[in-house]
């Protein structure tokens, strides 16, 4: 049986995912007037390249496109920063059958009264109860565009402990590393203070978040469309790792949400032994349904190709991922395209396991 992550092929039972098929009567819903079986993974990974990279580049969509096809890959993720004006030729290359559109990132298409690319502008714990409404109304609609395009999945940036907003215990920190002071007493008293407060802080906002997951849940399911909660950068953002663990708790059971790991992210924490990659990776492992594939320069330079001089432990970490889920290389704009074709041949030679 042939399928594709995104949608565009479906099985001979009629269900757009192969693995863990429910074709018995369990939990079907009906999409667009026709029976959409709640499937979520495949039997393979699945290289993937975001828009990130390149979208501020480019007026057409179609020569946005062209430009990733000629890295050498054949999906794309949608990010966030993409404008109105690229959608028509994005759609021309989707129609041709250029590419195929694993995924949508919030917010998609960037709201058009948004200045550059501001994925975090509208935060789902916003203290505003305005701009919390409107966060939701925006993704919704990028859930509706990214469907239409094949997507099967939308990466969600949730928001922050809003009086921590503008992430100054993180910076210290990461300038307490860049003077090589990991470890010693003086930042383990400065990390402590820090994780205490943000503790003390963060229920009213991680309940904020609850609840938006709560109203994007039904348009998810109508649609087709996972809801991939990211893990963040800083400790200041929502979720947290711990809370991550609460939400999968909670929301688990749910076929249309799941855990979005980026590598970079992740790794930033855990060179600030906020964390440990390798174990938190472990932890959420059951809830995977994709990831965001960068590595990091000491202690906090992330969204660094993959493989040429980072410290992120890709061999340690990629077997944590389930078969079937979307790796998605989102790359610094700042990225030659020469390191990226250098990087994936590394990568096809070091990790044959992850292509589809």
């Amino acid at each position: 049986i042939s399928v594709v992550y995104s949608g565009f092929r479906q099985t001979s039972c009629g269900c757009r995912w192969k693995h863990d098929c429910r074709c018995q009567g369990v939990d079907g819903r009906l999409l667009h007037g026709t029976r959409l079986h709640q499937l979520i993974t495949i039997d393979f990974f699945m290289l993937v390249f975001s828009t990130c990279w390149n979208s501020h580049r480019h007026q057409d969509g179609e020569e946005m496109i062209d430009e990733i096809l000629s890295l050498g890959f054949d999906h794309v993720e949608l990010s966030h920063g993409i404008k109105l004006s690229l959608l028509p030729g994005i759609m021309r290359a989707v129609k041709a059958g250029k590419v195929q559109v694993a995924g949508v990132h919030n917010f998609f298409p960037a709201p058009i009264d948004e200045v550059g690319d501001s994925p975090d502008s509208r935060p789902f714990t916003a203290d505003l109860l305005q701009v919390r409404s409107k966060a939701i109304e925006l993704t919704k609609k990028s859930i509706e565009q990214g469907a239409a395009l094949g997507a099967g999945y939308i990466v969600l940036h949730m928001g922050t402990v809003e009086p921590l907003a503008k992430r100054t215990d993180t910076a210290r920190l990461q300038n307490l590393a860049r003077q090589g002071m990991v470890g010693t007493e003086s930042f383990a008293d400065a990390k402590g203070e820090f994780v205490r407060r943000r503790n003390r802080l963060a229920p009213v906002y991680l309940e904020r978040a609850r609840e938006a997951l709560r109203q994007l849940l039904p348009q998810a399911g109508q649609f087709g469309v996972k809801l991939g909660i990211e893990g963040r950068s800083h400790y200041e953002q929502v979720p947290s790792e711990d809370e991550m663990n609460l939400l999968m708790k909670e929301f688990g059971d749910n076929p249309f949400i799941g855990y979005w790991h980026d590598f970079g992210h992740i790794q930033r924490k855990h060179n600030l032994l906020i964390l440990n990659h390798e174990q938190f990776l472990r932890r959420m492992s059951s809830h995977l349904i994709g990831g965001h594939v960068n590595d990091v320069k000491w202690p906090a330079r992330d969204h660094q190709v993959p493989l040429l001089g980072g410290v992120v432990p890709f061999e340690r970490l990629l077997p944590f991922f389930p078969h079937g889920v979307p790796l998605v290389w989102e790359l610094s704009s700042r990225v030659s395209s020469e390191d990226i074709r250098a990087a994936r041949k590394l990568w096809m030679e070091k990790f044959p396991q992850t292509l589809a």
